[in-house]
């Protein structure tokens, strides 16, 4: 479910970055993001699978020697994860600062009342 709703926020912030601020992101930092983000983040949980499978109890500090290598794995993915939010915050301050302007309807599904009705990026007061 964590999952779910993360990616989701992610989803949501780059869809309407363009209507709020008025400035394009870069779309390679986007997609390195992305596909960070998905790698770390299976690198975290999907090894949890494997740990529960061998008889690893949840939330304990202290496990048995046999389950550290898994562990290991599941501690760089955590890490990895939180750098490749670091890139997602570089391009959003990157965007917001020095991105290309961004026309009123950047997306081709983009056809809901705030892209077709208002100008980019949205006066205040219109949301």
């Amino acid at each position: 479910m964590v999952d779910a709703a993360l990616f989701s926020a992610f989803a949501g912030i780059y869809f309407w970055l363009p209507k709020l601020t008025g400035r394009m992101y870069n779309e390679t930092l986007g997609k390195w993001h992305f596909w960070l983000s998905i790698i770390f983040f299976n690198m975290i949980f999907f090894v949890q699978f494997f740990l529960g499978l061998a008889g690893m109890p949840r939330r304990i500090a202290d496990y048995n020697p046999e389950f550290t290598t898994w562990n290991q794995i599941s501690t760089i993915g955590a890490f990895g994860f939180a750098l490749s939010q670091l890139l997602f915050l570089y391009a959003l301050v990157s965007a917001i600062r020095s991105g290309a302007k961004a026309p009123d309807k950047p997306w081709e599904g983009a056809d809901s009342l705030e892209w077709t009705h208002l100008p980019t990026p949205a006066p205040y007061h219109s949301f």
